[in-house]
């Protein structure tokens, strides 16, 4: 009977505490909304440039990957030495063109060593 009458009273505590509601805080006046300054204007973004640096980096991950495993093609790595020259001299056209095509010609001489050699 003693452990039922401490459970009802643990109840009724819980119960009593819930029932208390704390007064709203009253909310501080609204300030004047803030000047909005305008930032400073951002350079535009080259998207050529910005795909060329692209496309160089994805081909020079190609062409290291075929020389790792002995089926680099030359001309692979001609058009790499090319595109990485265009790419300093700001020709981004040239420098996406010659990387993508280094990037084809790295994976060809990948896909070549599933190939059986020839006698």
């Amino acid at each position: 009977m003693l452990e039922r009458s401490k459970f009802w009273w643990a109840v009724l505590g819980v119960v009593a505490a819930g029932c208390t509601m704390n007064e709203p805080k009253p909310e501080p006046p609204a300030s004047p909304p803030a000047p909005v300054i305008a930032a400073p204007s951002s350079p535009p973004v080259d998207t050529a440039a910005e795909e060329a640096k692209a496309l160089l980096a994805q081909a020079e991950t190609d062409v290291q990957r075929a020389r790792a495993k002995r089926a680099l093609w030359s001309k692979a790595w001609e058009d790499l030495v090319a595109a990485r020259q265009a790419a300093a001299g700001k020709d981004h056209a040239r420098a996406s063109r010659l990387a993508r095509r280094a990037s084809e010609l790295a994976a060809l001489g990948l896909e070549q060593l599933a190939y059986p050699p020839v006698r």
